[in-house]
């Protein structure tokens, strides 16, 4: 009967191992997917703070009729916000207003709330547009009560609104974190107290068993006070039916190398394969930060890009850090949103295009200019 049984183990093992190489990506395929998404020409920043003492970050893209619209997050020196901007052209972009604000209220998320709109169409070359669950618009954010440049603690929570996202407006949010680093089932490489940015899409084939599914980096480590290890950043998934109570998926994260960050995932599907675009910082083997990409066939597994960065620093707009995506294909031409910073710590969003599109003439505001 032992040795039945162990035999039984070893064919479930086998099985398993043989199905997570089935999904793998080869790497003929990963470079096919390297040359559809590069994008070799800078075109330059779209949008910069009227000053010095703000900074711009993390675009999110969508578009509605013939207007493209970007949800980015302004950091003052109190907290993030999130707001709105609006372009025909995806290059010439201005502000539209606010979407997320600053309260005094006593709630958690009083002083940080960086959004980023879920349940976008993620088809490559797609309609890019917003889609409603429960006759609302969704935004998943990260918030939290303490001033500053994400002071923890720092969780995830759920924005709501019945107009549409291009309107400027204060989204709706419900009263508490729906993950948070002090939730029960919190994973190892998410305890210390940090939850960064999440993108929600939905699960058409129920690849997940569920109907939505976020991505999302966090802090931690599973080490006891290791000040070495514990600031670093790993990409896990969560799992709803009803984009309220979400629960983690699997106990590992899905994304993620052996030091510094791998962070910000954003999708999209190029034909049954998807592609989560995301940034690394400070790895063994490159320095600074940079935007890359892994693939998967089922939501789960994902198979990491090696070649050469997407994006990284090569102008003076960007040369102290260039990340953060955000990717689309529009009319044959490939977009990849960034944040670009400059070694004066000026934060704006900057571009680079599959095409030669020219030469953006927006720069950061100089000294003379404070």
């Amino acid at each position: 009967m032992r040795k039945i049984s162990i035999m039984i183990l070893l064919f479930v093992w086998a099985f398993k191992s043989s199905a997570q190489q089935n999904q793998a990506i080869s790497p003929a395929e990963m470079e096919k997917i390297y040359q559809k998404v590069k994008t070799p020409y800078k075109y330059g920043l779209v949008m910069v703070p009227e000053d010095k003492d703000h900074k711009m970050d993390c675009p999110t893209v969508f578009k509605k009729g013939k207007d493209w619209y970007m949800t980015y997050l302004i950091f003052s020196g109190r907290g993030y916000e999130t707001w709105l901007a609006k372009s025909k052209d995806l290059l010439h972009w201005e502000n539209q207003g606010k979407l997320m604000s600053f309260a005094d209220a006593g709630n958690w998320d009083d002083n940080q709330k960086a959004g980023y709109n879920a349940l976008l169409d993620i088809k490559w070359g797609g309609s890019y547009g917003v889609n409603q669950f429960d006759g609302k618009y969704w935004m998943s954010y990260f918030g939290g009560k303490e001033k500053g440049y994400e002071v923890e603690p720092l969780s995830i929570g759920m924005a709501y609104t019945k107009k549409h996202p291009s309107v400027v407006q204060e989204w709706s949010r419900l009263d508490k974190p729906v993950l948070s680093s002090l939730d029960k089932d919190a994973r190892w490489w998410e305890n210390r107290n940090k939850l960064f940015k999440s993108t929600v899409i939905e699960d058409q084939k129920r690849l997940t068993g569920h109907r939505f599914v976020m991505y999302y980096n966090a802090v931690g480590d599973s080490l006891i006070n290791n000040k070495k290890t514990r600031w670093y950043e790993r990409i896990g998934m969560a799992v709803s039916d009803d984009m309220v109570h979400w629960q983690r998926f699997n106990k590992n994260p899905v994304v993620h190398h052996p030091v510094g960050i791998t962070g910000d995932a954003v999708l999209q599907q190029i034909g049954n394969t998807y592609i989560m675009f995301y940034f690394g910082a400070f790895w063994q083997d490159r320095k600074a930060s940079f935007n890359r990409f892994a693939a998967s066939k089922d939501l789960i597994n994902w198979t990491d890009w090696t070649g050469d960065n997407l994006i990284e620093s090569s102008e003076k707009y960007d040369e102290l850090y260039a990340h953060k995506s955000f990717v689309l294909k529009y009319k044959g031409v490939v977009y990849h949103f960034y944040c670009a910073v400059n070694k004066q710590d000026q934060r704006g969003i900057a571009v680079a295009t599959s095409k030669d599109l020219g030469k953006s003439k927006l720069d950061f505001v100089s000294e003379t200019k404070k």
